[in-house]
């Protein structure tokens, strides 16, 4: 059975290093490399993070490149400091070089480049903004006939936002931060042809990170995986964390174990809904993850980080 080539795009937050373990951990996905956009993170620790990473999951040959877009809302210092937190962690840093290599070119250009040199079409995985795909898109329109789909966590349809008001001055609480950061690129991926599936908030907001789940990867820490794993979810258990990307991210291997529904929406990109994903009858049709199976869902990523 041929492999699904697959092209992730991260932007370095602690749940997106997790769903990247994750991806690589999947026997029937070919990862034809890493794109870290610079949003929920500090640009220079999240790429030297995942460069880690990979070396620790003995998948060095999976190219990482570095985005150079530029969101219009940044994510709160709090948030974008956890990058340093993981590219510190002791698993990661048994040894002072990295064999994972790093893209010269910036990461919407090597994006280009993985999409037009693909034998067949590629599925994007994007666990942050839409802005690293739409400046893709803009530089070589060409490639949206060689993207299969996009399958991204973001978005929230009938829940309220995550950006809140205390945060954010001028907002009514509607958006979802991966919208937020940079509302008019998605709003130019709206306007393709391209499928696509979200994972958004109201999927996310019943798949808690619990102390049970963290304390089982602990259990089996003999796995440098699950190690890893328990140790980043360790540092976030104080606070309200969900499954945001690991969740989309396991639908690649397990789409059985999600039941999608169809909405038309648009991207709101200005005023106080600015990062809104609004359902309007007449607007672009897209999949979103309704339902999942929790327990399917928290065995699959115990057994895949058990190596």
């Amino acid at each position: 059975m041929p492999k699904q080539l697959v092209l992730m795009d991260h932007d370095g937050g602690i749940d997106d290093y997790l769903a990247t373990m994750l991806l690589m951990t999947m026997d029937h996905i070919k990862p034809l490399g890493i794109v870290v956009t610079p949003a929920d993170c500090y640009a220079e620790p999240a790429v030297s993070a995942t460069r880690r990473i990979l070396d620790l999951m003995e998948c060095s040959h999976i190219p990482v490149a570095q985005s150079t877009v530029r969101g219009i809302n940044p994510f709160p210092q709090l948030y974008r400091r956890d990058s340093f937190i993981v590219d510190h962690l002791p698993i990661l840093n048994q040894t002072d070089t990295i064999k994972t290599p790093l893209v010269a070119q910036p990461g919407q250009n090597f994006m280009i480049q993985v999409l037009r040199e693909a034998r067949e079409p590629v599925t994007l995985m994007v666990t942050g903004p839409l802005t690293t795909v739409a400046t893709a898109l803009d530089l070589a329109p060409d490639i949206e006939a060689k993207i299969q789909k996009i399958v991204w966590m973001g978005g929230a349809l009938n829940v309220p936002g995550n950006v809140e008001k205390n945060w954010e001055p001028g907002q009514d609480g509607s958006a979802e931060w991966n919208v937020y950061w940079d509302p008019i690129s998605a709003a130019k991926v709206w306007q393709t042809q391209i499928k696509i599936i979200m994972c958004p908030l109201d999927l996310t907001n019943n798949v808690p990170v619990t102390s049970d789940i963290v304390k089982k990867m602990g259990q089996q820490r003999q796995y440098p995986i699950s190690d890893l794993a328990g140790q980043c979810y360790a540092l976030v258990i104080p606070q309200d964390y969900f499954f945001w990307d690991v969740l989309a991210t396991a639908y690649l291997a397990h789409p059985e174990f999600y039941l999608l529904k169809e909405w038309e929406t648009e991207i709101i990109t200005t005023g106080l809904s600015q990062g809104r994903t609004k359902i309007v009858p007449g607007g672009r049709k897209i999949s979103a993850m309704a339902q999942v199976d929790k327990d399917l869902f928290y065995d699959y990523i115990l057994q895949q980080w058990a190596r």
